[in-house]
């Protein structure tokens, strides 16, 4: 039996968003396609769907890095892929901050309040949390990607490879290209 790697040195890819509404399902498709490629052992791949509480549990079994898969929009072309790199700092809660609400933990909640839920729990946050994004083309109730972001999916697949193999993108990735990775 293979021990685990160290917390510190582990990595979370969770796909998030609602198959139940389009292009917002692009998380969870390349969570599922990425989940049946060989990756490290230190890479762990998890459906969140629309779960964000599970999301705030999983962040604190100790990850040294987190890539977050979600529909984005910025504004750009459909089936544009981004790349954000999160200060985690930037979004910590005062100490007066809300319950948790299960009914709203979006990914950018959870993110606000891992500084929180640590020093409850003693866990340290990641080093570092990357967001893998796709413009959407449409939101609205519906089963299925439209075909743009549908043709997104294989290039965020060899992106995040790409991302888990050299720890963070690479200097020359395109920028705010339609179709292409904006960073």
């Amino acid at each position: 039996m293979n021990p685990s790697p160290p917390a510190r040195h582990r990595t979370l890819v969770a796909g998030i968003g609602n198959v139940f509404l389009s292009d917002d399902g692009f998380g969870v498709e390349t969570a599922r396609r990425l989940a049946g490629r060989e990756l490290p052992a230190h890479v762990e791949v998890v459906d969140i769907g629309v779960r964000g509480v599970h999301l705030a549990y999983q962040l604190l079994d100790g990850y040294d890095t987190v890539v977050l898969v979600d529909a984005t929009a910025r504004g750009e072309a459909p089936g544009t892929l981004y790349v954000i790199d999160h200060d985690i700092g930037a979004g910590s809660p005062s100490p007066a901050a809300p319950a948790l609400d299960g009914h709203r933990m979006t990914p950018d909640a959870v993110l606000a309040l891992l500084g929180t839920l640590c020093a409850g729990t003693g866990g340290e946050p990641p080093r570092r949390v990357l967001v893998v994004g796709c413009e959407p083309a449409s939101v609205d109730e519906g089963i299925g990607l439209s075909a743009p972001v549908a043709d997104a999916v294989p290039e965020a697949v060899r992106l995040i490879e790409e991302l888990l193999r050299d720890g963070e993108p690479g200097e020359s990735a395109p920028r705010a290209t339609a179709g292409g990775i904006s960073t």
